[in-house]
């Protein structure tokens, strides 16, 4: 297994959208060849945090630093080369092809001097291979089931073969079948390569499963990080979504389980 070694961080971050600020001096280091999953309630700011790592939304104050260098002040291409991203509900352009949107994964790495090649077909075929989508190439995307959709478009992100993958809910209406397909493919494609894999996630349970590094935040703060088995107890969930609840151990993963107290909740 060869581990990525770009690193990804972000210094002292004031993000805003217009003159909303959303998040002020916020600093968080992503652990290289990890899963990291970023957790809150609705609005907290981790889909704001996650686009600021992508070099989607600019810092009105602070850094993103990618192996050192602000992102901000790289080519676009020099990015897309180390990091891809998977925004939250993407949209493909009407009557695309799976292998088509796939193929479009390679477009950093073109140069006029270096056109289409063999690499980029065999850069295809394995992502489409590991995504299970080979068979779905000649369909076109928007004929797909929400599973198949999310899939495709996670092979295009793959055939950029980028050492750092950021993903926004990919989970998002998806069934439960799916969304566990689609977890177990990040942690196959982070045990293959040993690929950065940062992605926001809302069930809690999911994240303490799959995550290495769990980043749990608060009215565009970080409450607390670091590995699941450390950070995430009753207090964490009370004071991250507001919630009562007890915290086992999950019985298949040893990983912790949340269990909400409602109520109107008794046993027996």
């Amino acid at each position: 297994m060869t581990t990525s070694t770009h690193c990804l961080e972000a210094q002292a971050l004031r993000l805003a959208y217009d003159r909303v600020e959303v998040a002020r001096d916020l600093s968080v280091r992503i652990p290289t060849g990890q899963i990291t999953v970023i957790v809150g309630a609705n609005a907290c700011g981790k889909s704001t945090l996650l686009r600021a790592l992508a070099r989607l939304l600019q810092p009105k104050h602070g850094a993103v630093m990618l192996d050192g260098e602000n992102i901000h002040r790289m080519p676009t291409k020099a990015v897309a080369a180390r990091l891809g991203i998977l925004p939250q509900s993407p949209v493909s352009p009407e009557g695309i092809t799976v292998a088509d949107l796939v193929a479009r994964g390679r477009y950093p790495h073109q140069r006029w001097f270096r056109q289409w090649s063999p690499r980029d077909d065999e850069a295809i075929a394995s992502a489409m291979a590991a995504t299970s989508t080979t068979e779905l190439a000649n369909r076109p995307v928007d004929e797909l089931s929400g599973g198949q959709r999310q899939r495709a478009w996670i092979a295009m992100a793959l055939a950029q073969e980028t050492g750092i993958l950021l993903l926004d809910e990919p989970t998002t209406y998806l069934d439960m079948a799916h969304q566990i397909d689609v977890l177990d493919l990040l942690v196959d494609l982070n045990h293959a390569d040993g690929r950065t894999i940062v992605l926001v996630l809302h069930d809690l349970n999911q994240a303490c499963r799959y995550s290495h590094h769990l980043v749990a935040m608060r009215g565009g703060a970080v409450v607390v990080e670091g590995p699941p088995r450390e950070v995430v107890d009753e207090s964490l969930v009370r004071d991250v979504f507001d919630l009562d609840a007890k915290v086992v151990a999950d019985p298949v993963s040893g990983t912790p389980l949340v269990v909400p107290i409602g109520r109107h909740l008794t046993a027996g």
